[in-house]
């Protein structure tokens, strides 16, 4: 089996560190990472805790295949109870951390309490303890790996840990790994910080020396590499220009979300896309795009890596941001520019490194920017109260304000509270382009229908990463359906939530499902595990997985009424592309959508679900 077999009680109140064997019930009903991670966490923690209590746990996870030959075999996740939301969140990374823990022998490690001063956990191999973190408190994502990599003095030690943002409860605050990876979703970094806990550094020598098959594994992750290269996403899209080739894709199907999604298409997509960081500009004759980077064991090595003009007005005095970084991804580069009507794609790569270096969602962020370009707009938020002119399009205010809330400073405090509490508080929540108060990602709920229903379910809130429909509806992976169509679609996205849940856990990256099924999961996790996954019951433990994330925010208080999307999704008609007119069907989807789930017609679980799935 490929499980280490145990994990890492972390009590930090008391200051104590134990090891402890993992439930491999659990394990084999769960597999790891993100299902078993939120199966301790929903057996461990009240779901109406407070998220910023002793009370609430943070837990680190790795999947079966974290750490092996698997292709993307690098992912972790880190399951909390979500201060954003109040839900569960379940936030997931690539890079090489992950990896290191696996491979220093530990499927999870649990953290309870908070300490009274900060600290951070220092694992090598078997040996791991607490240690003084007063001297890294108040430092940046990009200070903290670096000093602690000098103190320990081991350059090959792999970081995972909070900014500033963590430790002033920026509500989506990250947890950062390798500089630049992110647990990026959700406020688990809030959650971290709260503990007055800074980072976790890991080393690990033992490898993952467990398989039950290894001559079997070899081959069968060599046969799904061969998929993977062969793949025309996986293969050639992604390497080439990352999840940036979906800017120009996405705004011509007229389903960008544009200046708080009034619009679905951005006349300067053009200006921020894949193909603009990698042509050379006009000031210096060198293109921002420098390179691709892979993660942990990855065959489709989509990361970026860029660097700024040194001229650019947001750093013209900033040196220590002349020099290569991690990139613009897609969802980043639409959040800080469409989103915000800007196509500055220097000042977008600006505020994705003040993202990285101080660890904050860019995602809510730029959405919740969005917001506040609106109120402005609408004269109900003024130049004194934001520090600067902010409408739509302004690179100034961009920089200015991702300046103000990395540092929790003047405006940029409220706008780390998020969409949904600030449009609240200035009298216009149906302003925040959020689920469950989680805001959306790249793509218009109205141009594609599934994933207008996939944003409204979703365990965690506003998300495309619980159910990318956006695969079938506009890629036509692994089937084409009619994104502008409704019918169908309930059934489409509990399929992809399902499968999704599984890729996830074993421990894999999500894109390999452009390429993958769960038949190509299933024989690694027979070779790894020793365990008869097949496709059927694999489908099965994603529904399981699904389910129980349900049943913890439904314990929390979440109702039928959190299923839900803003009025403007629901009522303003698309203004241009193909779904010119057209508005989100979510009434129509959602009764046949818990009817597919086995939930009765408030979306509760119905008694013989909960058998069947063994919950």
């Amino acid at each position: 089996m490929s499980w280490a077999g145990k994990i890492l009680r972390v009590n930090l109140s008391a200051g104590t560190v134990a090891a402890e064997p993992l439930n491999m019930d659990w394990a084999h009903s769960y597999l790891g990472s993100r299902g078993l991670g939120s199966k301790y966490l929903v057996s461990e923690v009240d779901p109406k805790v407070d998220p910023l209590s002793p009370e609430n746990k943070i837990i680190w996870a790795t999947g079966p295949l974290t750490g092996t030959m698997a292709s993307t075999g690098g992912r972790y996740t880190v399951i909390t109870k979500s201060p954003l939301t109040g839900a569960i969140a379940c936030s997931n990374s690539g890079g090489y951390w992950g990896a290191e823990l696996k491979m220093a022998g530990w499927d999870m490690v649990i953290f309870e309490g908070k300490s009274p001063t900060p600290v951070y956990l220092y694992i090598n191999d078997d040996t791991a303890e607490l240690r003084d973190a007063a001297h890294l408190w108040g430092k940046s994502v990009w200070e903290t790996e670096p000093l602690i990599k000098q103190s320990l003095q081991d350059p090959l030690i792999r970081v995972s840990c909070i900014g500033k943002a963590g430790e002033n409860g920026v509500l989506y605050a990250a947890v950062i790994n390798d500089l630049h990876r992110a647990a990026g979703r959700s406020g688990v970094g809030a959650v971290m910080g709260s503990k007055n806990l800074k980072a976790i550094a890991v080393r690990g020598t033992k490898g993952v020396g467990n398989l039950r098959d290894p001559k079997a594994f070899m081959k069968v992750t060599y046969e799904k590499k061969k998929i993977l290269r062969d793949n025309a996403v996986t293969g050639q899209g992604l390497p080439t220009f990352g999840t940036q080739v979906l800017m120009n894709v996405i705004n011509e199907v007229g389903a960008l979300p544009t200046r708080n999604h009034q619009d679905v298409q951005f006349e300067g997509a053009k200006d921020i896309s894949a193909e603009a960081m990698a042509t050379p500009r006009a000031t210096d004759g060198k293109a921002q795009l420098i390179t691709n980077q892979a993660c942990f064991g990855c065959t489709i090595a989509c990361g970026r890596i860029s660097k700024m003009d040194a001229g650019h007005f947001t750093v013209s005095n900033k040196p220590q941001y002349w020099g290569a970084s991690g990139g613009l991804e897609y969802e980043a580069a639409w959040a800080l520019g469409a989103a915000n009507g800007v196509k500055d794609l220097e000042a977008l790569q600006y505020a994705t490194m003040l993202c990285n270096e101080e660890g904050i969602d860019p995602i809510s962020f730029g959405a919740t920017l969005g917001a506040v370009m609106e109120l402005y707009e609408m004269g109900v938020l003024s130049k004194e109260q934001l520090g600067i002119e902010a409408p739509f399009g302004s690179a100034a205010a961009l920089a200015f304000l991702a300046e103000e809330t990395v540092h929790s400073r003047g405006f940029g405090k409220e706008i780390g509270q998020g969409s949904k509490r600030l449009t609240a508080k200035y009298g216009h929540p149906d302003l925040s382009m959020s689920s469950k108060g989680q805001e959306f990602p790249a793509y218009d709920g109205r141009a594609i229908q599934g994933i207008g229903l996939a944003y409204a379910t979703s365990n965690r809130g506003g998300c495309h990463l619980r159910g990318y429909t956006v695969a079938s509806e506009v890629l036509g992976i692994p089937v084409k359906t009619d994104p502008l169509e409704h019918e169908g679609k309930p059934e489409l996205v509990k399929a992809f939530q399902d499968a999704t849940a599984v890729f996830d856990s074993a421990g894999i990256c999500v894109f390999t499902s452009f390429a993958w099924g769960l038949a190509d999961v299933a024989p690694q996790l027979q070779a790894a595990c020793g365990e008869q996954y097949t496709t059927e019951e694999l489908e099965k433990i994603g529904e399981r997985i699904w389910n129980m994330e349900r049943e913890f925010n439904n314990a929390a208080g979440f109702t039928k009424a959190d299923d839900s999307l803003p009025k403007r999704l629901l009522t303003e008609a698309a203004k241009t592309g193909p779904a010119k007119g057209k508005v989100n069907m979510l009434a129509e989807m959602l009764p046949k959508y818990y009817a597919a789930r086995g939930w009765d017609s408030e979306g509760v679980p119905t008694a013989a679900t909960r058998e069947r799935l063994g919950l």
